[in-house]
């Protein structure tokens, strides 16, 4: 296992496969919530047209299937009894239904996940109130009933659509475990508010200046009684002393406890030691992402660093090592690289897995990282493009810095896997279209449609990017395309034939002034001095 590490790949395969027992300190995961949707990535291009290109990057929807059929067998001979029974008890209820094939696709991963935590770590499950109660009972029988820690509610959306029927859904919740009993947590705090100072803080301690205000010097359940001063006050009946009798020794002589009647006792709490609220299990502070978020990137399920931020802080400290199984568009990986944790992202899509590495490199520049899945060379392209030849395309794209086109996966061939946009005279948005082909054989005919879909799309270049070595008639009949002149940068073949083993030696297309990327910028992270994030 490497820390700072992405995988490309099935994360069930990449846990068992590349993680280690019990080396993981904190786990948040944020898997696809069967509510039966396609996500697509919105992809705009920079002259603001209104047609957009749309990539899928995941379907969200599931059906029982042989495949679900498997992995509940898995469960079934994992050796986790609790899990196993929980398992076919919920089968019996659902019978097999999509449901039922989402949980059998979870089982086995929490299985694995419970696996790689540490005695002292936690796990945060991030889902919708469709499957919550669910997981909830199938992480009860993985990670014990005992270790439940909480039910966080978070509010995604400050107001719904429209619904013909019910309360408007607003949130999201998320189901928090620990390995044992003895997990790390530190609470975590908002500022006061303006109105709580003005109605807690009013008092004044004449000597000091300092705000302050009087608090409750006692808590419920009976408690012996405690000397204060040269008095033994007992506490009210059914009530205890907060503090014990060291603790009050230490306080009395520095004037923190204060005696409002002979028997009232209460302690002074002063503004400028208070770390604000604790912050509770309801959670309305954190905005969710709306598009003109400065944050967003534009793949559909982003969360909001600020929640992360919370979440990481909570449950690890510096130098832990925090893993994503589902880490889509890096929100994750980007917020513990902030908070100078180490990190682990795992995603089945080279989409995500390139946009990821985009968002590291931008917002914190010569980052060093190690992906793992993606090819490294020839063959392991050859790999890749005979297992999936969509992940071999969004990868190809992705080696140029193109913005990945194409529709459906199972839509009509357009020709176009993807455009490069750039700015020849530094204003005026130009595109480059790219062809990418995974296959063996490869002709002239390509170069010949290629040739046409720059001309159909009002482009001024096309790159072709294949995996076999292009002949000559194919080198022939890009060279006859002619030429795209610019009247700053000079001339660029209109036809650019780029082999996978070319860019594997980083051989780039030609094309000037380069002014566009597959997703927005990330803001760079200034690491080198990180204020106190409550």
């Amino acid at each position: 296992m490497g820390e700072n590490t992405l995988y490309y790949g099935n994360n069930l395969d990449v846990l068992r496969q590349d993680i280690r027992d019990e080396s993981v300190d904190l786990i948040y995961l944020d898997p696809p919530f069967n509510s039966q949707a396609a996500y697509n990535i919105l992809f705009r291009s920079p002259t603001g047209e209104q047609s957009q290109a749309q990539i899928e990057a995941f379907e969200d929807t599931w059906h029982w299937t042989d495949e679900a059929e498997k992995a509940f067998d898995e469960v079934m001979m994992c050796g986790n009894t609790d899990a196993a029974e929980m398992l076919r008890a919920m089968r019996s209820f659902l019978k097999e239904n999509d449901m039922m094939a989402y949980l059998a696709m979870m089982a086995p991963r929490l299985v694995e996940l419970h696996r790689v935590l540490k005695f002292t770590g936690s796990i945060y499950l991030h889902c919708d109130p469709t499957p919550s109660h669910y997981l909830k009972i199938l992480m009860d029988a993985v990670f014990g009933a005992e270790n439940f820690l909480n039910e966080i509610i978070w509010q995604k959306i400050r107001s719904s659509k429209g619904q013909t029927k019910g309360f408007g859904n607003v949130h999201d919740t998320i189901l928090v475990f620990s390995k044992t009993r003895g997990a790390f947590f530190q609470r975590q705090y908002v500022p006061l508010s303006e109105a709580r100072l003005k109605q807690h803080y009013s008092l004044v301690e004449p000597e000091t200046n300092r705000q302050y205000m009087l608090d409750n010097f006692t808590q419920a359940g009976q408690g012996p009684p405690r000397q204060f001063g040269d008095q033994v006050i007992a506490p009210p009946a059914g009530k205890h002393w907060i503090w014990s009798q060291e603790k009050i020794d230490q306080a009395f002589p520095e004037g923190r406890i204060v005696f409002t009647s002979k028997d009232m006792v209460r302690v002074k709490r002063y503004l400028d030691e208070s770390r604000g609220n604790p912050i509770e299990d309801i959670w309305t502070d954190i905005s969710p992402l709306n598009s003109q978020a400065v944050e967003r990137l534009g793949y559909p399920t982003q969360k909001p660093e600020a929640l992360l931020d919370r979440i990481i802080q909570a449950s690890s400290n510096e130098g832990d090592i925090v893993l994503d199984p589902f880490c889509g568009c890096g929100t994750t990986i980007h917020a513990a690289q902030k908070l100078r944790r180490q990190w682990i992202g795992i995603d089945i899509t080279h989409l995500a897995i390139s946009l990821i590495e985009k968002r590291l490199n931008d917002a914190f520049p010569g980052i060093t990282y190690e992906v793992r899945g993606t090819p490294k060379d020839l063959s392991g392209a050859r790999a890749l493009a005979a297992a999936d030849k969509y992940q071999f395309q969004w990868w190809a794209v992705s080696l140029v810095n193109a913005v990945p086109y194409g529709g459906k996966k199972k839509g009509a061939d357009t020709g176009i896997d993807g455009h490069i946009y750039f700015k020849p005279d530094g204003k005026t948005t130009e595109k480059a279209t790219v062809s990418v082909k995974g296959g063996e054989n490869v002709g002239v005919a390509m170069i010949r449609d290629l040739a046409h879909v720059v001309d159909r799309e009002r482009a001024k270049i096309g790159v072709f990017i294949t995996l076999a070595e292009p002949t000559r008639a194919m080198q022939t009949e890009a060279v006859k395309t002619g030429f795209y002149e610019s009247p700053f940068s000079g001339k660029f073949p209109k036809i650019q034939i780029l082999t996978i083993e070319e860019l594997f030696a980083d051989k780039k297309p030609q094309i000037p002034l380069i002014d566009a990327t597959s997703f927005k910028k990330a803001k760079r992270e200034d690491t080198a001095k990180q204020g106190k994030l409550f």
